[in-house]
This record gives C-alpha cells, sequence and structure tokens, in this order.
C-alpha cells in the first residue's frame, strides 16, 4: 500500500473533519479545506508535489467541484482527482471524469473503496512523476553527449 497524502476539499465542515481523521487512521496523510477556493491555495507554493489526490466534492457554493477541477488540472496536472457526488450530481461527476478527474464515488461513499481508488490514483500520480524525471535525465544526458 502507498502512503498516499490526501487533501480533502468539501463545504461540509463535519464531513471533512470526519473524514480526515478515518483517512489518519488508515495511514494516509490527510487535510481538509471546505472550498475550491481554499484547496487551489493549499497546492500552491509546493503542496501540489506533497499532495497526490484530492478528493473533491462536487456540489459546493462559491466555486463548485467541476470549477476547481478545471482550475486544479490547469496549475497541477499530475495531482489527481477522485469526485464525490450525490445521486443528483451523477452528469457531473462523469462531466469531471471527461475533465480530467481520476474516478467519481457516490456520497456516502464505503471507506475500504475510497482507500482503494486513492491508493490507485496516488501510484498513478508516482509512475507520471517516475517517468518525468527518467525523461527529464535522458534529455541531460543527450545534452553532455553521454
Amino acid at each position: 500500500m502507498i502512503e498516499a497524502s490526501v487533501l480533502v476539499v468539501d463545504d461540509e465542515g463535519q464531513f471533512v473533519e470526519t473524514l480526515v481523521k478515518r483517512l489518519d487512521k488508515r495511514g494516509v496523510r490527510a487535510k481538509g479545506v471546505t472550498s475550491g477556493a481554499q484547496a487551489l491555495a493549499a497546492l500552491e507554493g509546493g503542496g501540489a508535489t506533497r499532495t497526490d489526490v484530492v478528493v473533491l466534492d462536487v456540489k459546493m457554493p462559491g466555486m463548485d467541484g467541476l470549477e476547481t477541477l478545471a482550475a486544479l488540472k490547469e496549475q497541477h496536472p499530475l495531482v489527481e482527482v477522485i469526485m464525490l457526488t450525490g445521486h443528483a450530481t451523477v452528469e457531473s461527476a462523469i462531466e469531471g471524469m471527461k475533465r480530467g478527474a481520476y474516478d467519481y464515488l457516490m456520497k456516502p461513499c464505503d471507506l475500504d473503496v475510497l482507500m482503494e481508488k486513492v491508493n490507485a490514483a496516488a501510484l498513478k500520480k508516482r509512475e507520471h512523476e517516475a517517468k518525468i524525471l527518467e525523461a527529464r535525465a535522458t534529455l541531460i544526458s543527450l545534452r553532455r553527449g553521454d
């Protein structure tokens, strides 16, 4: 199992607090925020390199989940996003997948299922990072004429 780092984004503060505690108990480094703007701020200044997965609610006041996803993917394309949705917003979650979300889950979600998706998404992010590092190393080597 990967030691993943997760940012939980949901406008329901109690839900965020509970999910962060449950993830922490499972060995996941988790923190939570209650808006899309707070999520983007949390990822600035190197936060994206320390965050593997964002668990993002679709329905939020102000900047909703799809707007947050678009901004997040534009600024931090390697961070994987798992959308959380209620019954009325499944279409929005599917739209999120089209826009680059890793997957989506229905609320309330089973913690074991969420853990599986978090681990798989974190692995995907780390594999992408490794490929980028490998490509950079190859480029440096070619420039040197090694």
